[in-house]
């Protein structure tokens, strides 16, 4: 683990006047806070082909760099869009580029920003993902329902919402490399035999 934590956030919204954006960022203001350093993935920014295993290094863009990025992470932010009641797919086809070995272990605070009603399903979703990489995710997450009404001049204008995303910050800080910290316990209790 690094000394401080970095911290990554990856967006997972390609709209220019994206709530998810906003969002992310003041996650890791408030990582930043907490005493990380910080990240924020803009998938806008990366050459993400839809993932094909058969088309080998050459025919994925950024997806190795992707990837890197997120190994060499002590934790992550995953912010979603909600799509038709689940994850976006630039989002999806990111975490496609990220192995078992990219993901294991790592810290992730999950958010989710839905146009209407509560998006429980979105972030059931994405924290299944994470499991399946065999990621940390954090027992809280966020969800932003109407996003009409909760962002206002690129700020979280409900300030019970910006409390929520500020406290994931500093909890996905505060619980960064956790994975670690349990297997070096683990690994003490077996050399002590207590």
């Amino acid at each position: 683990m690094h000394d401080p934590p970095h911290v990554i956030g990856i967006s997972g919204s390609l709209r220019d006047d994206s709530g998810t954006r906003v969002a992310v960022q003041h996650t890791l203001d408030a990582a930043a806070g907490a005493g990380a350093t910080t990240e924020h993935i803009d998938l806008r920014e990366w050459d993400l082909p839809l993932f094909d295993p058969d088309t080998g290094a050459a025919g994925s863009g950024d997806g190795p760099e992707l990837a890197a990025r997120v190994r060499e992470a002590d934790a992550m932010v995953l912010g979603t869009p909600v799509y038709h009641g689940t994850i976006a797919s630039p989002l999806k086809t990111a975490l496609d580029y990220c192995g078992i070995d990219d993901v294991d272990g790592t810290t992730v605070g999950i958010l989710a920003v839905a146009g209407g009603g509560f998006p429980t399903p979105t972030l059931q979703h994405l924290r299944a993902a994470v499991l399946e990489l065999k990621g940390w995710p954090l027992p809280q997450d966020v969800a932003i329902p109407d996003s009409w009404a909760a962002f206002e001049d690129d700020s979280i204008a409900d300030g019970e919402i910006a409390e929520r995303v500020e406290d994931l910050g500093a909890t996905v800080v505060a619980y960064a490399g956790v994975a670690d910290r349990h297997g070096e316990t683990e690994q003490s209790e077996l050399a002590t035999g207590d």
